[in-house]
């Protein structure tokens, strides 16, 4: 098939530190992919935090070297020999190790594994595929689990609470946000920009803003019952506030870290106030579960929400962007376009 334009990182590990690490855009031939039973004409990646991680040569991400970059791929199936995807067909892959252990999207070649392609929804392009990508993915995700949770927009607004979305001008948050608000939710946005991204959290439909210092330190175990739901992207101290924020019965879903893996909070919102923490894995979502989460998408994110959201890069450009995305400066959701 002939060779191909490629982020490549290679990196040393020694006692869990990276000691050596390079990221570039080169051109590789074909042989340079690992296995896989189907093969596709990448047409966008974009950029999340762990592309971020991976290609700023942070440890945790990359599980082998060298490696390309990249946990999401939209393009089109040039061979196949999975009988389920045939030349021609336009597929998007999320997670599943690419990017981390496999070859990833940020090149203008992937080979992958059949069974964790997902055909793009009639009703999406393939740039709005790529502009959803892992984080919107798993914001949906997200919004299936508090469904499954039985939460009602008229309920919620007729209670006075709302559902809180942590880390709101970030991917996942971005999306959650303008899904949530979509369906009927009265939304609260929790950003550390509030002055800087309210217009654009307010244009994507939440109605109320706070900053997340209101929630970034350590609090009582049982507080003042202002959320009927959560989707947390931050952890730490930001989701025992917001369990501990959380009403009876009311659900928060976990799907981040930025602000740390611990959770310093107490049983007290589980056993005093039958609160649900259900975690959002991505990475291992069952095909079943995938299908669904990206029908839905095509059926409930509104494509000015997500093209306010959404802006584009060349290939070459995911390396400087990497450091920006770590840094928080960047907003909504960064689409790689490889072939540019």
């Amino acid at each position: 098939m002939g060779d191909f334009r490629a982020i490549v990182i290679e990196q040393e590990i020694e006692g869990g530190r990276v000691t050596a690490h390079t990221a570039e855009v080169r051109r590789v031939a074909d042989d340079f992919l690992m296995p896989g039973d189907v093969t596709v004409a990448v047409e966008y990646s974009d950029l999340n935090y762990k592309d971020g991680l991976a290609i700023a040569g942070r440890p945790g991400v990359a599980r082998t070297s060298p490696l390309i970059p990249g946990i999401d791929l939209v393009g089109t199936v040039e061979a196949s020999d999975d009988p389920r995807w045939r030349p021609g067909d336009r597929v998007v892959l999320n997670g599943d190790g690419i990017g981390e252990k496999h070859h990833g999207g940020l090149a203008e070649r992937a080979r992958v594994r059949g069974d964790a392609l997902v055909r793009v929804p009639d009703s999406l392009t393939s740039a709005q595929a790529a502009a959803i990508g892992t984080a919107g993915f798993t914001a949906m995700l997200a919004v299936l689990a508090l469904e499954r949770h039985g939460l009602d927009p008229a309920e919620v607004r007729a209670s006075g609470t709302s559902v809180l979305v942590t880390g709101a001008a970030g991917g996942v948050g971005s999306v959650a946000v303008a899904l949530l608000a979509g369906l009927g939710y009265p939304v609260t946005a929790s950003t550390g920009r509030a002055e800087e991204q309210g217009d654009y959290l307010t244009d994507l439909g939440a109605e109320a803003i706070i900053d997340r210092e209101e929630l970034a330190d350590p609090g009582r175990p049982l507080q003042q019952q202002r959320w009927a739901a959560v989707v947390d992207s931050v952890g730490s101290h930001t989701l025992a506030n917001a369990l501990a924020q959380t009403r009876y019965g009311g659900v928060v879903a976990a799907c981040g870290l930025a602000a740390g893996p611990d959770l310093p909070a107490t049983v007290m919102p589980f056993i005093l106030r039958a609160v649900t923490l259900v975690g959002i894995n991505s990475v291992e979502a069952p095909a079943a579960l995938r299908d669904t989460a990206w029908r839905r998408l095509g059926d409930s994110l509104d494509e000015e929400a997500l093209a306010a959201m959404t802006s584009f890069l060349p290939l070459a450009d995911a390396i400087p962007a990497a450091e920006d995305i770590l840094a928080g400066r960047l907003r909504g959701r960064t689409v790689i376009d490889v072939r540019a």
